[in-house]
Protein backbone atom coordinates (compact mmCIF):
# COMPACT_ATOMS: atom_id res chain seq x y z
CA UNK A 1 0.00 0.00 0.00
CA UNK A 2 1.97 3.38 -0.96
CA UNK A 3 1.56 6.03 1.08
CA UNK A 4 0.63 8.65 -1.99
CA UNK A 5 -3.16 7.09 -2.22
CA UNK A 6 -3.64 7.29 1.63
CA UNK A 7 -3.32 9.99 4.43
CA UNK A 8 -0.61 9.69 6.24
CA UNK A 9 -3.00 9.85 9.45
CA UNK A 10 -5.85 7.41 8.37
CA UNK A 11 -6.33 4.61 11.17
CA UNK A 12 -7.17 1.80 8.91
CA UNK A 13 -9.29 -1.03 10.98
CA UNK A 14 -9.29 -4.82 10.63
CA UNK A 15 -9.87 -6.34 7.20
CA UNK A 16 -11.80 -9.10 8.25
CA UNK A 17 -14.22 -7.06 10.53
CA UNK A 18 -14.83 -4.68 7.38
CA UNK A 19 -15.39 -7.35 4.99
CA UNK A 20 -18.41 -8.79 7.41
CA UNK A 21 -19.48 -5.33 7.38
CA UNK A 22 -19.47 -4.69 3.32
CA UNK A 23 -21.29 -8.19 3.15
CA UNK A 24 -24.35 -6.60 4.60
CA UNK A 25 -24.33 -3.54 3.46
CA UNK A 26 -24.28 -4.66 -0.13
CA UNK A 27 -27.09 -6.92 0.83
CA UNK A 28 -28.87 -3.78 1.39
CA UNK A 29 -27.47 -2.41 -1.26
CA UNK A 30 -28.46 -4.86 -3.82
CA UNK A 31 -32.31 -4.76 -2.75
CA UNK A 32 -33.76 -0.79 -3.40
CA UNK A 33 -31.75 -0.56 -6.85
CA UNK A 34 -32.88 -4.30 -8.15
CA UNK A 35 -36.33 -3.56 -7.38
CA UNK A 36 -36.29 0.09 -8.23
CA UNK A 37 -35.38 -1.38 -12.04
CA UNK A 38 -39.27 -2.47 -11.93
CA UNK A 39 -40.68 1.41 -11.88
CA UNK A 40 -39.53 1.88 -15.36
CA UNK A 41 -43.40 2.04 -16.68
CA UNK A 42 -46.12 3.45 -14.19
CA UNK A 43 -49.25 1.63 -14.57
CA UNK A 44 -52.94 3.07 -15.05
CA UNK A 45 -56.09 2.53 -13.42
CA UNK A 46 -57.29 1.81 -16.90
CA UNK A 47 -54.54 -1.17 -17.58
CA UNK A 48 -52.74 -2.46 -14.67
CA UNK A 49 -48.93 -3.55 -15.78
CA UNK A 50 -45.30 -4.55 -14.47
CA UNK A 51 -42.49 -3.70 -16.24
CA UNK A 52 -45.59 -2.56 -19.62
CA UNK A 53 -47.23 -6.41 -18.91
CA UNK A 54 -50.84 -6.26 -18.55
CA UNK A 55 -51.80 -7.74 -15.07
CA UNK A 56 -55.53 -8.93 -15.35
CA UNK A 57 -58.41 -8.94 -12.65
CA UNK A 58 -56.55 -6.17 -10.56
CA UNK A 59 -59.15 -3.34 -9.86
CA UNK A 60 -58.03 -0.18 -7.57
CA UNK A 61 -59.76 -0.71 -4.12
CA UNK A 62 -63.42 0.20 -3.65
CA UNK A 63 -63.67 0.87 -0.09
CA UNK A 64 -63.64 4.77 0.12
CA UNK A 65 -61.49 4.59 3.71
CA UNK A 66 -59.08 2.33 1.67
CA UNK A 67 -59.00 4.65 -1.14
CA UNK A 68 -58.65 7.72 0.56
CA UNK A 69 -55.45 6.03 2.06
CA UNK A 70 -54.14 4.17 -1.33
CA UNK A 71 -55.08 7.37 -3.75
CA UNK A 72 -54.17 10.35 -1.56
CA UNK A 73 -54.92 14.08 -3.48
CA UNK A 74 -52.35 16.74 -3.19
CA UNK A 75 -53.62 18.68 -0.56
CA UNK A 76 -53.28 15.82 2.16
CA UNK A 77 -50.04 17.69 3.03
CA UNK A 78 -52.47 19.36 6.18
CA UNK A 79 -52.97 15.61 7.20
CA UNK A 80 -49.50 14.29 7.01
CA UNK A 81 -48.06 17.71 8.65
CA UNK A 82 -51.02 16.38 11.74
CA UNK A 83 -49.62 12.95 11.89
CA UNK A 84 -45.79 13.94 11.81
CA UNK A 85 -44.14 12.66 14.94
CA UNK A 86 -40.24 14.13 16.00
CA UNK A 87 -39.95 11.21 18.43
CA UNK A 88 -40.57 7.95 16.03
CA UNK A 89 -37.91 8.57 14.02
CA UNK A 90 -34.90 9.55 16.81
CA UNK A 91 -36.50 6.26 18.32
CA UNK A 92 -35.87 4.69 14.65
CA UNK A 93 -32.47 5.62 14.20
CA UNK A 94 -31.12 5.27 17.71
CA UNK A 95 -32.69 1.88 17.68
CA UNK A 96 -30.55 1.43 14.40
CA UNK A 97 -28.02 1.77 15.00
CA UNK A 98 -28.16 0.04 18.09
CA UNK A 99 -29.22 -3.29 16.18
CA UNK A 100 -26.18 -2.75 13.23
CA UNK A 101 -23.26 -1.91 16.08
CA UNK A 102 -25.16 -5.33 17.76
CA UNK A 103 -25.01 -7.56 14.74
CA UNK A 104 -21.15 -5.75 13.57
CA UNK A 105 -20.16 -6.85 17.27
CA UNK A 106 -21.24 -10.59 16.75
CA UNK A 107 -20.51 -11.55 13.16
CA UNK A 108 -17.88 -9.06 12.19
CA UNK A 109 -14.70 -11.05 13.94
CA UNK A 110 -13.39 -7.57 15.27
CA UNK A 111 -13.21 -5.34 18.45
CA UNK A 112 -13.66 -2.20 16.40
CA UNK A 113 -17.65 -2.36 17.62
CA UNK A 114 -17.36 -3.37 21.26
CA UNK A 115 -18.00 0.30 22.19
CA UNK A 116 -19.33 1.13 25.64
CA UNK A 117 -19.97 3.88 28.10
CA UNK A 118 -15.96 4.75 28.01
CA UNK A 119 -15.13 4.47 24.38
CA UNK A 120 -18.12 7.10 23.76
CA UNK A 121 -16.78 9.07 26.13
CA UNK A 122 -13.19 8.95 24.44
CA UNK A 123 -14.51 9.38 21.06
CA UNK A 124 -16.73 12.81 22.46
CA UNK A 125 -12.98 14.34 23.25
CA UNK A 126 -11.22 12.69 20.31
CA UNK A 127 -10.45 14.41 17.02
CA UNK A 128 -12.24 13.42 13.87
CA UNK A 129 -9.83 11.87 11.64
CA UNK A 130 -10.10 10.31 8.04
CA UNK A 131 -10.64 6.40 8.29
CA UNK A 132 -9.77 3.94 4.87
CA UNK A 133 -12.35 1.66 5.13
CA UNK A 134 -12.95 -0.70 1.82
CA UNK A 135 -14.01 1.73 -0.45
CA UNK A 136 -17.67 0.18 -0.87
CA UNK A 137 -17.88 0.18 2.81
CA UNK A 138 -17.33 4.27 3.19
CA UNK A 139 -18.57 5.26 -0.83
CA UNK A 140 -21.57 2.96 -0.76
CA UNK A 141 -22.47 1.71 2.60
CA UNK A 142 -22.57 4.85 4.54
CA UNK A 143 -24.63 6.88 1.82
CA UNK A 144 -27.06 4.04 1.82
CA UNK A 145 -26.90 3.72 6.19
CA UNK A 146 -27.73 7.60 5.77
CA UNK A 147 -30.69 7.07 3.49
CA UNK A 148 -32.21 4.79 6.04
CA UNK A 149 -31.76 7.40 8.70
CA UNK A 150 -33.39 10.40 6.48
CA UNK A 151 -36.44 7.52 5.18
CA UNK A 152 -37.07 7.20 8.85
CA UNK A 153 -37.51 11.02 9.23
CA UNK A 154 -39.27 11.36 5.79
CA UNK A 155 -41.68 8.55 6.55
CA UNK A 156 -42.74 10.16 9.91
CA UNK A 157 -43.86 13.71 8.39
CA UNK A 158 -40.96 15.81 8.38
CA UNK A 159 -40.01 17.56 5.50
CA UNK A 160 -36.57 17.73 3.64
CA UNK A 161 -34.56 19.88 6.15
CA UNK A 162 -35.60 18.68 9.24
CA UNK A 163 -34.95 15.46 7.98
CA UNK A 164 -31.20 16.47 7.19
CA UNK A 165 -31.05 17.23 10.53
CA UNK A 166 -31.73 13.88 11.39
CA UNK A 167 -29.39 12.28 9.18
CA UNK A 168 -26.52 14.39 10.11
CA UNK A 169 -27.36 13.42 13.93
CA UNK A 170 -27.58 10.05 13.39
CA UNK A 171 -24.52 9.74 11.41
CA UNK A 172 -22.81 11.33 14.43
CA UNK A 173 -24.66 9.26 16.52
CA UNK A 174 -22.95 6.01 15.23
CA UNK A 175 -19.35 7.78 14.50
CA UNK A 176 -19.28 8.46 18.17
CA UNK A 177 -21.10 5.28 19.92
CA UNK A 178 -21.74 2.92 16.97
CA UNK A 179 -17.79 1.71 16.83
CA UNK A 180 -15.03 2.71 19.21
CA UNK A 181 -12.36 3.60 16.83
CA UNK A 182 -11.84 7.68 16.19
CA UNK A 183 -14.69 9.52 14.64
CA UNK A 184 -14.24 9.84 11.00
CA UNK A 185 -15.16 13.35 8.79
CA UNK A 186 -15.69 11.34 5.80
CA UNK A 187 -18.14 9.35 6.69
CA UNK A 188 -19.95 11.89 8.39
CA UNK A 189 -20.19 13.63 4.53
CA UNK A 190 -20.96 10.18 3.11
CA UNK A 191 -23.73 9.21 5.41
CA UNK A 192 -24.85 12.65 7.19
CA UNK A 193 -24.59 14.79 4.26
CA UNK A 194 -24.85 12.34 0.94
CA UNK A 195 -27.45 10.06 2.69
CA UNK A 196 -29.63 13.02 2.32
CA UNK A 197 -29.36 13.57 -1.62
CA UNK A 198 -29.42 9.43 -2.07
CA UNK A 199 -32.16 9.32 0.90
CA UNK A 200 -34.28 11.52 -1.20
CA UNK A 201 -34.60 10.67 -4.50
CA UNK A 202 -35.49 6.79 -2.78
CA UNK A 203 -38.02 8.41 -1.09
CA UNK A 204 -39.71 10.30 -3.88
CA UNK A 205 -39.60 7.12 -6.11
CA UNK A 206 -41.16 4.85 -3.34
CA UNK A 207 -43.96 7.81 -3.06
CA UNK A 208 -44.61 7.89 -6.45
CA UNK A 209 -45.35 4.11 -6.94
CA UNK A 210 -47.69 4.43 -4.10
CA UNK A 211 -49.49 7.00 -5.45
CA UNK A 212 -49.57 6.54 -9.06
CA UNK A 213 -49.65 2.63 -9.46
CA UNK A 214 -52.98 2.65 -8.37
CA UNK A 215 -54.26 0.21 -10.99
CA UNK A 216 -52.08 -2.31 -8.79
CA UNK A 217 -53.25 -4.61 -5.68
CA UNK A 218 -52.15 -2.64 -2.48
CA UNK A 219 -49.91 -5.44 -1.23
CA UNK A 220 -48.12 -5.28 -4.57
CA UNK A 221 -47.50 -1.25 -4.61
CA UNK A 222 -46.39 -1.43 -0.41
CA UNK A 223 -43.83 -4.39 -1.33
CA UNK A 224 -42.33 -2.10 -4.27
CA UNK A 225 -42.10 0.92 -2.56
CA UNK A 226 -40.86 -0.66 0.70
CA UNK A 227 -37.92 -2.26 -0.85
CA UNK A 228 -37.04 0.89 -2.78
CA UNK A 229 -37.28 2.89 0.37
CA UNK A 230 -37.30 -0.03 3.03
CA UNK A 231 -37.02 2.76 5.95
CA UNK A 232 -40.46 3.94 4.53
CA UNK A 233 -41.75 0.62 4.11
CA UNK A 234 -41.20 0.11 7.93
CA UNK A 235 -43.19 3.19 8.99
CA UNK A 236 -46.14 2.10 6.95
CA UNK A 237 -46.38 -1.45 8.11
CA UNK A 238 -45.32 -0.51 11.60
CA UNK A 239 -47.69 2.39 11.97
CA UNK A 240 -50.79 1.63 10.49
CA UNK A 241 -52.72 4.70 9.00
CA UNK A 242 -50.83 7.07 11.09
CA UNK A 243 -47.80 7.59 8.07
CA UNK A 244 -50.18 5.91 5.59
CA UNK A 245 -50.68 9.33 3.53
CA UNK A 246 -48.83 9.47 0.93
CA UNK A 247 -46.60 12.28 -0.18
CA UNK A 248 -48.00 14.79 -2.14
CA UNK A 249 -45.94 14.71 -5.65
CA UNK A 250 -47.78 17.40 -7.17
CA UNK A 251 -48.26 15.45 -9.94
CA UNK A 252 -44.24 16.08 -11.49
CA UNK A 253 -43.39 15.59 -15.12
CA UNK A 254 -41.14 12.79 -15.02
CA UNK A 255 -38.54 10.65 -17.48
CA UNK A 256 -37.85 6.93 -16.52
CA UNK A 257 -35.82 4.63 -18.44
CA UNK A 258 -34.73 0.79 -18.35
CA UNK A 259 -32.26 -0.09 -19.92
CA UNK A 260 -30.70 -4.23 -20.26
CA UNK A 261 -27.48 -5.07 -22.43
CA UNK A 262 -24.16 -6.65 -22.90
CA UNK A 263 -21.09 -4.10 -23.81
CA UNK A 264 -17.66 -4.91 -24.83
CA UNK A 265 -14.07 -2.73 -23.68
CA UNK A 266 -13.01 -0.21 -26.69
CA UNK A 267 -10.06 1.09 -24.97
CA UNK A 268 -8.72 0.03 -21.65
CA UNK A 269 -5.69 1.28 -19.87
CA UNK A 270 -5.35 -0.16 -16.22
CA UNK A 271 -2.43 1.88 -15.28
CA UNK A 272 -1.57 1.05 -11.65
CA UNK A 273 -4.71 -1.33 -11.55
CA UNK A 274 -3.96 -5.25 -10.96
CA UNK A 275 -7.82 -6.17 -11.18
CA UNK A 276 -8.94 -8.85 -13.73
CA UNK A 277 -10.90 -6.92 -16.25
CA UNK A 278 -14.09 -7.89 -17.58
CA UNK A 279 -14.00 -7.59 -21.42
CA UNK A 280 -17.34 -7.65 -21.83
CA UNK A 281 -20.37 -7.17 -19.37
CA UNK A 282 -23.79 -7.81 -18.73
CA UNK A 283 -25.47 -4.55 -17.59
CA UNK A 284 -28.85 -2.95 -15.89
CA UNK A 285 -29.28 0.50 -15.88
CA UNK A 286 -32.52 2.70 -14.72
CA UNK A 287 -32.61 6.16 -14.87
CA UNK A 288 -34.93 9.20 -13.89
CA UNK A 289 -35.40 12.51 -14.58
CA UNK A 290 -38.68 13.78 -11.84
CA UNK A 291 -40.18 16.97 -11.92
CA UNK A 292 -38.57 18.25 -15.62
CA UNK A 293 -39.86 21.89 -16.11
CA UNK A 294 -42.29 23.29 -18.15
CA UNK A 295 -45.26 21.38 -16.78
CA UNK A 296 -48.05 24.24 -15.96
CA UNK A 297 -48.79 24.51 -12.57
CA UNK A 298 -45.76 22.42 -11.23
CA UNK A 299 -43.75 24.53 -8.66
CA UNK A 300 -39.96 23.97 -7.04
CA UNK A 301 -41.15 25.06 -3.68
CA UNK A 302 -39.43 21.99 -1.89
CA UNK A 303 -35.89 20.83 -1.95
CA UNK A 304 -35.57 17.64 -4.80
CA UNK A 305 -38.80 18.66 -6.52
CA UNK A 306 -36.54 18.25 -9.43
CA UNK A 307 -33.53 15.14 -9.54
CA UNK A 308 -31.96 13.02 -11.21
CA UNK A 309 -31.17 9.38 -10.47
CA UNK A 310 -29.26 6.90 -12.10
CA UNK A 311 -27.84 3.51 -10.90
CA UNK A 312 -25.65 0.64 -13.10
CA UNK A 313 -25.12 -2.63 -12.11
CA UNK A 314 -23.11 -5.12 -13.70
CA UNK A 315 -21.75 -8.40 -13.57
CA UNK A 316 -18.28 -7.51 -13.42
CA UNK A 317 -18.13 -5.51 -10.40
CA UNK A 318 -21.58 -4.92 -8.62
CA UNK A 319 -22.50 -1.26 -8.94
CA UNK A 320 -20.89 0.32 -11.74
CA UNK A 321 -22.34 3.72 -10.76
CA UNK A 322 -24.75 4.93 -8.11
CA UNK A 323 -25.95 9.20 -8.83
CA UNK A 324 -28.10 11.31 -7.76
CA UNK A 325 -28.53 15.16 -8.14
CA UNK A 326 -31.58 17.31 -7.20
CA UNK A 327 -32.41 21.23 -6.65
CA UNK A 328 -32.09 22.26 -3.10
CA UNK A 329 -33.52 25.46 -3.51
CA UNK A 330 -34.09 27.62 -6.85
CA UNK A 331 -36.63 28.77 -8.78
CA UNK A 332 -38.08 27.94 -12.35
CA UNK A 333 -37.86 30.33 -15.22
CA UNK A 334 -38.91 31.36 -18.39
CA UNK A 335 -37.08 31.85 -21.89
CA UNK A 336 -39.24 32.87 -24.52
CA UNK A 337 -42.28 30.69 -25.77
CA UNK A 338 -40.19 27.80 -26.52
CA UNK A 339 -38.04 27.60 -23.04
CA UNK A 340 -38.66 26.54 -19.65
CA UNK A 341 -35.75 26.40 -17.17
CA UNK A 342 -34.33 26.08 -13.30
CA UNK A 343 -31.84 27.78 -11.57
CA UNK A 344 -30.49 27.25 -8.20
CA UNK A 345 -28.75 25.16 -6.01
CA UNK A 346 -28.56 21.77 -6.71
CA UNK A 347 -26.99 18.63 -3.92
CA UNK A 348 -25.32 15.48 -5.69
CA UNK A 349 -24.06 12.39 -4.41
CA UNK A 350 -21.66 10.26 -7.43
CA UNK A 351 -20.36 7.00 -6.83
CA UNK A 352 -18.60 5.69 -10.32
CA UNK A 353 -16.63 2.32 -10.41
CA UNK A 354 -15.47 1.47 -14.22
CA UNK A 355 -13.61 -1.46 -13.33
CA UNK A 356 -10.08 0.20 -13.05
CA UNK A 357 -10.84 2.63 -10.77
CA UNK A 358 -12.98 4.44 -8.40
CA UNK A 359 -14.55 7.71 -7.43
CA UNK A 360 -17.21 8.98 -5.28
CA UNK A 361 -18.19 12.41 -4.15
CA UNK A 362 -20.89 14.16 -2.29
CA UNK A 363 -21.10 17.77 -3.64
CA UNK A 364 -23.32 21.36 -3.73
CA UNK A 365 -23.81 22.48 -7.12
CA UNK A 366 -25.23 26.15 -8.93
CA UNK A 367 -26.57 26.00 -12.07
CA UNK A 368 -29.44 25.11 -14.45
CA UNK A 369 -31.68 22.62 -16.33
CA UNK A 370 -34.15 23.08 -18.96
CA UNK A 371 -36.49 22.49 -22.06
CA UNK A 372 -36.23 23.99 -25.26
CA UNK A 373 -38.44 23.56 -28.52
CA UNK A 374 -36.24 24.18 -31.28
CA UNK A 375 -39.25 22.43 -33.71
CA UNK A 376 -42.75 21.36 -33.80
CA UNK A 377 -40.91 18.09 -33.05
CA UNK A 378 -37.55 18.46 -31.70
CA UNK A 379 -36.82 19.28 -28.10
CA UNK A 380 -33.65 19.97 -26.58
CA UNK A 381 -33.40 19.34 -22.59
CA UNK A 382 -30.05 20.05 -20.72
CA UNK A 383 -28.38 20.50 -17.47
CA UNK A 384 -25.21 22.47 -16.93
CA UNK A 385 -23.88 22.50 -13.08
CA UNK A 386 -20.58 23.78 -11.67
CA UNK A 387 -19.56 23.36 -7.71
CA UNK A 388 -17.91 21.62 -5.22
CA UNK A 389 -17.68 18.43 -3.32
CA UNK A 390 -15.72 15.75 -0.81
CA UNK A 391 -14.18 13.19 -2.75
CA UNK A 392 -12.37 9.55 -2.80
CA UNK A 393 -11.08 8.39 -5.61
CA UNK A 394 -8.49 5.32 -5.77
CA UNK A 395 -7.55 2.50 -8.10
CA UNK A 396 -8.68 -0.69 -8.08
CA UNK A 397 -6.54 -3.52 -6.85
CA UNK A 398 -3.46 -1.81 -6.78
CA UNK A 399 -2.68 -3.34 -3.86
CA UNK A 400 -3.98 -6.64 -2.28
CA UNK A 401 -6.06 -4.69 -0.10
CA UNK A 402 -9.35 -2.58 -0.73
CA UNK A 403 -8.33 0.77 0.75
CA UNK A 404 -5.89 1.27 -1.38
CA UNK A 405 -7.54 6.07 -1.74
CA UNK A 406 -7.52 8.80 -0.94
CA UNK A 407 -9.74 11.71 -0.09
CA UNK A 408 -9.74 15.59 -1.59
CA UNK A 409 -11.72 18.67 -2.23
CA UNK A 410 -13.12 18.29 -5.54
CA UNK A 411 -14.03 20.96 -7.94
CA UNK A 412 -16.15 19.73 -10.56
CA UNK A 413 -18.53 20.09 -13.48
CA UNK A 414 -21.18 18.33 -15.26
CA UNK A 415 -22.88 18.98 -18.61
CA UNK A 416 -25.86 17.01 -20.04
CA UNK A 417 -28.30 16.72 -23.10
CA UNK A 418 -30.82 14.98 -24.54
CA UNK A 419 -31.98 15.70 -28.06
CA UNK A 420 -35.63 14.26 -28.35
CA UNK A 421 -37.06 13.49 -32.26
CA UNK A 422 -40.70 13.56 -31.47
CA UNK A 423 -41.81 9.78 -30.24
CA UNK A 424 -39.15 8.07 -32.38
CA UNK A 425 -35.59 9.32 -31.09
CA UNK A 426 -33.38 10.34 -28.69
CA UNK A 427 -29.56 11.54 -28.57
CA UNK A 428 -28.56 11.46 -25.22
CA UNK A 429 -24.83 12.89 -24.20
CA UNK A 430 -23.46 13.99 -20.59
CA UNK A 431 -20.15 14.67 -19.59
CA UNK A 432 -18.73 14.72 -15.90
CA UNK A 433 -15.53 16.03 -14.03
CA UNK A 434 -13.50 15.82 -11.27
CA UNK A 435 -10.72 17.35 -10.15
CA UNK A 436 -9.72 16.16 -6.75
CA UNK A 437 -7.13 18.04 -4.83
CA UNK A 438 -4.39 17.35 -2.41
CA UNK A 439 -6.09 19.65 0.10
CA UNK A 440 -7.20 17.43 2.95
CA UNK A 441 -5.45 13.90 0.95
CA UNK A 442 -2.32 13.99 2.66
CA UNK A 443 -0.65 13.43 -0.45
CA UNK A 444 0.69 15.69 -2.43
CA UNK A 445 -1.20 14.67 -5.30
CA UNK A 446 -4.22 15.34 -7.36
CA UNK A 447 -6.36 13.71 -9.85
CA UNK A 448 -8.50 14.56 -12.96
CA UNK A 449 -11.20 12.54 -13.61
CA UNK A 450 -13.60 12.71 -16.89
CA UNK A 451 -16.65 10.48 -17.27
CA UNK A 452 -18.63 11.00 -20.97
CA UNK A 453 -21.70 8.68 -21.40
CA UNK A 454 -23.36 9.08 -25.05
CA UNK A 455 -26.54 6.65 -26.48
CA UNK A 456 -28.49 6.67 -29.40
CA UNK A 457 -31.70 5.33 -28.66
CA UNK A 458 -34.57 4.50 -30.99
CA UNK A 459 -37.76 3.32 -29.96
CA UNK A 460 -39.60 0.23 -32.26
CA UNK A 461 -42.94 -0.38 -30.64
CA UNK A 462 -44.79 1.62 -28.05
CA UNK A 463 -42.55 1.50 -25.00
CA UNK A 464 -39.64 -1.03 -26.83
CA UNK A 465 -36.30 0.94 -28.13
CA UNK A 466 -32.96 0.18 -28.85
CA UNK A 467 -29.91 1.82 -28.15
CA UNK A 468 -26.35 1.84 -29.03
CA UNK A 469 -24.45 3.25 -26.10
CA UNK A 470 -20.55 4.58 -25.58
CA UNK A 471 -18.90 4.95 -22.24
CA UNK A 472 -15.72 6.51 -21.67
CA UNK A 473 -14.04 7.11 -18.52
CA UNK A 474 -10.43 8.43 -17.66
CA UNK A 475 -8.25 9.28 -14.96
CA UNK A 476 -5.16 11.40 -14.72
CA UNK A 477 -3.49 11.19 -11.73
CA UNK A 478 -0.06 12.80 -10.55
CA UNK A 479 1.90 11.72 -7.39
CA UNK A 480 4.90 13.71 -6.07
CA UNK A 481 7.29 10.48 -5.32
CA UNK A 482 5.01 8.21 -8.53
CA UNK A 483 4.88 10.53 -11.27
CA UNK A 484 2.18 10.53 -13.58
CA UNK A 485 -0.50 7.96 -13.55
CA UNK A 486 -3.01 6.90 -16.32
CA UNK A 487 -5.83 4.80 -16.55
CA UNK A 488 -8.97 5.32 -19.04
CA UNK A 489 -11.84 2.23 -20.24
CA UNK A 490 -14.25 3.07 -23.22
CA UNK A 491 -16.91 0.45 -23.88
CA UNK A 492 -19.75 0.43 -26.41
CA UNK A 493 -22.94 -1.97 -25.75
CA UNK A 494 -26.13 -2.81 -27.44
CA UNK A 495 -29.02 -2.32 -24.80
CA UNK A 496 -33.17 -3.21 -24.88
CA UNK A 497 -34.87 -0.15 -23.75
CA UNK A 498 -38.22 0.32 -22.04
CA UNK A 499 -39.57 3.76 -22.35
CA UNK A 500 -41.46 5.25 -19.23
CA UNK A 501 -45.05 6.14 -20.33
CA UNK A 502 -43.78 9.61 -21.10
CA UNK A 503 -41.86 7.49 -24.22
CA UNK A 504 -39.04 10.36 -24.75
CA UNK A 505 -39.87 12.83 -22.04
CA UNK A 506 -40.39 15.76 -23.65
CA UNK A 507 -42.70 18.21 -21.82
CA UNK A 508 -45.21 20.24 -24.04
CA UNK A 509 -46.56 23.71 -22.52
CA UNK A 510 -47.23 25.11 -26.12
Amino acid sequence: MTKTFLRRDARPRSGPAMSAVTRVRRMLLIVAPATILTFAYPASAEEPTVLGIPVPGNEPATDPATRAVENPKPDLSAQIEANKSYAVPALEIFGFDFLLNRYNRRFSGSDDYDSSLSTVKHNLHSAWVVDNDPFRTNQLGHPYQGSMYHGFARSAGLNYWESLGYTFGGSVLWEIAGEKTPPSRNDQVASGIGGTFLGEALFRMSNLVLEQWDGLPRSWRETVAGAISPATGFNRAAFGNRFRTVFASNNPAYYSRLQLGYSTTTQNIQGASTAKLAQNEMLADFSMDYGMPGKPGYSYRRPFDYFNFQATVSNANGFENLMTRGLLIGTDYTGGANYRGLFGLYGSYDYIAPQIFRISSTALSLGTNGQWWLSKEIALQGTVLVGAGYAAVGTTRNTMTENDYHYGLAPQALVSERMIFGDDASIDLTAREYFVSHVNGGSGGRDNIVRVDASFTRRIYRQHAIALKFLWSRRDAFFVDLGRRNQARGTIGVFYTLLGHDRFGAVDWR
